[in-house]
C-alpha cells in the first residue's frame, strides 16, 4: 500500500470531490493503486466465499419478522411510557441491520441468486436513505481509493473531527437529510456535480429514473 502523501493540517474542504485534495492524490500516486492482498490460497478463498440462498433468506425473513413485531410493540404501547423503549427496538432492527444487508446485497455476496441480492439491496437503501444506483458507484470508488482525500466519498468521520457531527451522523440526521435532498434533485432530472466523477455519464439517465419510480431499477454492477 502506497504511503499517504496527505498533508497534516487539512480541512473539511479538502474532501470535496471537485476542488478538493483530489488533484494532488493523483499526483502522488495514490489514486487507482496496486493495494496490498493478504496471501489467502485461492482454494479457502473460493471456500470462503461460497454463496447460498436458503439460510440467508431465512435470516432476511426473521429479521423483517423481527421488525413486524417491534412495530407491532410500538403500536400497542404508544400511549404509556413503554412507547420510547419499543421505538428504541423498532428503530435499531429497522436501520442497524440494514446497513450489513445494502453492503452484503451490494457486492452480490448475501445470496448466490442475482435478482435476490438486488432486491435485498434495494429495500436496504431504501431503509438507510441511500439512493441505490448513485451508492452502488460511490461504493466502487470508495472500494477503488479507499480514504483518499478527496477521492473517497464514503469518508464518514473527517478531521478535523466534529464530535457533535458524528453524533448527528450516527443517528442519521445528516445524511437522511442530504439524500432526500439529492433524490428530489435526480428526480427532477438533474445530477449531483460531485456524484458525476465517479458515475458514468451512461448511468446517469439510470439514477434519474431510480428516482423518479417507486420500484427497484435495474441493478447496475461497477
Amino acid at each position: 500500500m502506497p504511503a499517504s502523501a496527505e498533508p497534516h493540517g487539512r480541512t473539511q474542504s479538502a474532501y470535496r470531490l471537485i476542488g478538493g485534495a483530489g488533484d494532488s492524490a493523483v499526483a502522488t500516486g495514490l489514486v487507482n493503486a496496486v493495494w496490498y492482498r493478504s496471501p489467502v490460497p485461492r482454494g479457502v478463498l473460493k471456500e470462503l466465499m461460497r454463496r447460498a440462498d436458503a439460510r440467508p433468506m431465512a435470516d432476511t425473513v426473521l429479521w423483517y419478522l423481527l421488525i413486524a413485531g417491534a412495530g407491532a410493540l410500538l403500536l400497542s404501547n404508544l400511549q404509556t411510557v413503554w412507547a420510547f423503549p419499543a421505538f428504541l427496538l423498532y428503530g435499531t432492527l429497522y436501520a442497524g441491520p440494514a446497513d450489513s444487508r445494502w453492503h452484503e446485497a451490494g457486492h452480490a455476496t448475501a445470496f448466490k441468486t442475482a435478482w435476490l441480492n438486488d432486491a435485498l439491496y434495494h429495500l436496504a437503501s431504501f431503509q438507510v436513505m441511500r439512493r441505490p444506483t448513485v451508492w452502488r458507484w460511490s461504493h466502487a470508488r470508495h472500494h477503488t481509493d479507499t480514504l483518499i482525500t478527496g477521492r473517497d466519498p464514503e469518508i464518514q468521520v473527517r478531521v478535523p473531527i466534529r464530535p457533535l457531527l458524528v453524533l448527528a451522523d450516527f443517528f442519521g440526521l445528516t445524511l437522511a437529510p442530504s439524500e432526500f435532498v439529492k433524490t428530489l434533485v435526480n428526480a427532477s432530472g438533474r445530477m449531483i456535480a460531485e456524484e458525476t466523477t465517479f458515475i458514468p455519464e451512461s448511468e446517469w439517465p439510470r439514477v434519474i429514473r431510480a428516482m423518479r419510480w417507486s420500484g427497484p431499477c435495474p441493478s447496475a454492477h461497477p
